[in-house]
């Protein structure tokens, strides 16, 4: 990482997470909290005067939601970049994060060290799914498609590619392990999103899981 501070943004409605959270933010190199918001509308105000890198959001709120601020967020700041705050028993309401648009999910409980992998994660480019969260998702994708043979339509060479893609490679990255071009993984990637109706990486990394292309 640069010496460059990441600005960041909190959203939940509980004040003494808040705090602490942002005790624990600020006392981390190259990140400040520069704003909080109890609620996705107060965020949404928050942004006409205060500029962010990065959010976490939290999912269940008064007022506003975070599915609702997320998207409106992001038609206002489109290159703001957005991770989940969320806990055990939310996995309904991923889908919907992701198709709003956020880069990234966190459970509430966890440790410092991931948080920060997330926040350097998502500021660089990247999507960040929490593991434990991405374990639960997966468990209840399978008792959700028990039985069901997984239609995707892509070709063998399409599922290799998305499975790197789930693994956080970028194209070149995929291009240099397959011994083929930048070129032809671009392709094969705008197939995929194509096929598949996913819009960003996030949204592939939930159809692989949701299709058991790739194992938690």
């Amino acid at each position: 990482m640069s010496d460059y501070t990441r600005k960041i943004i909190i959203v939940d409605d509980h004040t003494l997470f808040r705090n602490g959270l942002r005790i624990l933010l600020n006392n981390l190199p190259n990140f400040q909290v520069v704003g909080e918001a109890a609620n996705g509308q107060e965020f949404i105000d928050l942004l006409d005067h205060t500029q962010t890198d990065l959010v976490l959001l939290d999912i269940d709120m008064p007022v506003m939601d975070g599915i609702e601020a997320a998207k409106l967020a992001l038609q206002k700041v489109p290159e703001l970049k957005i991770i989940t705050l969320s806990m055990y028993g939310e996995e309904d309401y991923y889908y919907k994060m992701v198709d709003a648009g956020v880069k990234g999910f966190v459970l509430k409980n966890s440790d410092m060290n991931e948080v920060k992998s997330a926040l350097e994660t998502v500021y660089e480019g990247g999507n960040y799914f929490s593991s434990e969260l991405l374990r639960t998702l997966v468990n209840s994708l399978r008792t959700s498609t028990k039985n069901k043979e997984p239609q995707t339509g892509l070709s063998d060479r399409e599922i290799e590619i998305l499975i790197l893609i789930c693994q956080g490679l970028s194209n070149q990255e995929i291009a240099d392990q397959l011994f083929i071009s930048k070129r032809t993984v671009d392709k094969h990637r705008a197939n995929i999103l194509e096929k598949s109706e996913c819009k960003n990486t996030a949204q592939l990394v939930m159809y692989a899981i949701k299709n058991q292309l790739v194992e938690i």
